[in-house]
């Protein structure tokens, strides 16, 4: 099939450069056009586990490509997914001008194709965007009928970054919002190719599925990180707790790794978002609020271990050892490590930091900052002072020489790093 993809981010990348390996002929927009120069190079903008190496292999079969013309895209495709950001705006509650910006370029350019073209959502929006924002546009601005001149659908992505590839590729499940019936057999017909079971439901409940999913995930992270603080004061290890607790079938022992929290593009910003539309309808989401209440205050308690070990963090070299909000990617939305820079240098800490790949994205973050210093190297990083703080849990932190001698205060469970000569996990 013929599909085009608007937006080059985590998703719209990912969805695009995997359609094209399924076999499928992709034409990727963005209005970036260094981005755009980049995808159609092979030098993927984005840090994803075998994505470079699969674009490349695309480019090259020619069955992708990257354009700023939306409507070279339009007119040569038969579905679009909008992949575009839907950032938090006032108050937390989403931002849309992106996704209305978009469907009224795209309703003005179907006005004038014959074909039956179908739109799908791809972006993660608050239940009822699609039928009360994305529809109304553009039918306003192509004139035509939707279920009869175009198509409308919702189709939540679930990926996660740094193993999106694999996440697209093999999905739990697959969810369809269609507006109508020939909207849903283009899709079942476009993700006939994989062996998962597919639901459909209107918009609404998909965005909601989408939504619920995200927050109940938060949800996990929070609830296990307050069972390790309590377990902290009791000298329990979490971990073993965490182990007897996801036997249980109806637990399952995914994300019940207790630590500094959660962070990334996703699930602070939908959660907020959620919470958002429900005090539109009169409800106060007590257990979100809560979950997002104690992912504020945890990564902080790295610091409070750290001060009770040596009062003053005043001119004190702490070296940081992970910036990315997890391991496989270059993400820092919302990641811990933010806060943790942040306090140590309001309290005159000097602040020495690595990753693997998210040196570039901190430096824009922390442009100008004092008392601040980037190594690529973790080796010469911990070379710089004798108190550790690990933040992301890479491969590249599972070495014990990184620890000899150290005082170290673990957030995310580092077997390794337990050889150090003062060792302390932040729950644990």
């Amino acid at each position: 099939m013929k599909i085009s993809v608007i937006g080059t981010g985590y998703v719209g990348l990912v969805t695009g450069v995997c359609f094209a390996d399924l076999g499928h002929k992709v034409i990727c927009v963005d209005i970036d056009s260094e981005r755009v120069n980049k995808i159609n190079s092979g030098v993927p903008p984005i840090y994803e586990e075998n994505l470079k190496g699969i674009l490349e292999k695309n480019i090259k079969e020619n069955r992708i490509q990257a354009t700023t013309s939306l409507k070279n895209a339009i007119m040569n495709s038969e579905i679009s997914f909008i992949s575009v950001g839907t950032p938090s705006g006032l108050l937390d509650y989403i931002d849309l001008k992106y996704i209305d910006e978009v469907c009224k370029d795209i309703g003005k350019i179907i006005k004038d194709k014959k074909e039956y073209h179908l739109v799908v959502v791809k972006s993660t929006v608050i239940p009822g965007t699609t039928e009360h924002s994305v529809l109304p546009i553009l039918e306003r601005y192509s004139g035509k009928k939707v279920g009869k001149d175009f198509g409308v659908a919702m189709n939540p992505e679930f990926l996660r970054e740094g193993k999106a590839i694999q996440d697209f590729l093999n999905p739990d499940r697959i969810i369809l919002g269609c507006i109508d019936e020939r909207s849903e057999i283009l899709l079942r017909e476009l993700y006939s190719y994989f062996d998962s079971p597919i639901l459909n439901t209107n918009p609404r409940t998909a965005e909601m599925i989408k939504y619920s999913t995200n927050s109940f995930l938060v949800t996990k992270i929070s609830f296990i990180n307050e069972i390790g603080n309590i377990c902290k004061q009791l000298g329990i290890d979490v971990y073993e707790v965490a182990k007897g607790l996801g036997m249980d079938s109806r637990v399952s022992p995914n994300f019940l790794n207790a630590g500094l929290g959660f962070g990334g593009s996703c699930f602070p910003k939908d959660v907020k978002a959620l919470v958002g539309k429900a005090k539109e309808v009169y409800y106060h989401p007590i257990v979100l609020n809560a979950a997002l209440e104690l992912n504020e205050t945890q990564p902080l308690r790295m610091i409070e271990l750290l001060e009770r070990k040596i009062k003053s963090l005043k001119d004190v070299n702490v070296i940081i050892l992970g910036l990315a909000f997890k391991p496989g990617t270059n993400d820092m939305r919302e990641a811990p490590s933010i806060k943790i820079i942040q306090h140590l240098l309001n309290l005159g800490a000097h602040v020495h930091v690595t990753d693997p790949a998210a040196l570039d994205e901190a430096k824009k973050i922390f442009s100008g900052k004092n008392n601040l210093k980037f190594y690529t190297s973790a080796k010469e990083a911990v070379k710089q002072g004798k108190y550790i703080l690990i933040v992301t849990e890479w491969e590249e932190f599972k070495t014990e020489e990184l620890y000899r001698g150290k005082v170290v205060i673990d957030g995310r469970k580092i077997e390794e790093a337990k050889i150090a000569f003062d060792y302390e996990g932040v729950c644990w």
